[in-house]
């Protein structure tokens, strides 16, 4: 009977063992932008291929209601100027309606290098697997992975991000 436990324990470990996983993340294996297909408020459905060439990129996964994402708002209106080089893209699971009235109180939604989106899918949360809103990734005018920042950050470290990436861009065209 001993044996018997004694098996059924070591299967057990064993078996425990071969199920774990290592917790990698998918945007830390691949560095590219993930694939983007959400639903606009207009109904149109905005992807990739509507990205524009050679602009580095910031995608926001937030929530209408989360405090600290309408506060992200605020603040990046505020320094709209500092930030006309990149190009936003703001995406959540919340509905259409939901997010337009999110653009609308925040005066982002007619910005022409602001867009906003529903992934209907859970795409953009699962591949980076976020835990907190505003969850932001920066990438580089090549698509390239710069930074994330799991809660957020400021206006001005976005701004220093995207201005180094577009001399970054500059440089390498020459």
């Amino acid at each position: 009977m001993k044996k018997l436990v004694l098996f059924v324990f070591t299967a057990f470990i064993a078996a425990s063992g071969f199920s774990q996983t290592p917790d990698t993340t998918t945007y830390l294996s691949d560095k590219n932008i993930p694939p983007i297909n959400i639903m606009q408020a207009d109904s149109t459905w905005f992807t990739n291929a509507n990205i524009p060439k050679n602009k580095p990129v910031v995608i926001i996964y937030f929530s209408p209601e989360c405090g600290h994402c309408q506060l992200t708002a605020q603040e990046l209106y505020s320094h709209i100027d500092e930030l006309k080089d990149g190009f936003f893209i703001w995406v959540t699971y919340y509905s259409v309606p939901e997010i337009q009235t999110f653009e609308e109180k925040y005066k982002l939604g007619k910005l022409k290098n602001f867009r906003f989106g529903r992934d209907p899918r859970y795409a953009i949360p699962s591949f980076y697997k976020v835990k907190f809103t505003p969850f932001m990734a920066v990438y580089n005018t090549n698509g390239q992975l710069v930074e994330t920042f799991e809660q957020g950050t400021t206006p001005e470290i976005l701004a220093g991000l995207i201005k180094q990436a577009v001399q970054d861009g500059r440089n390498k065209g020459k």
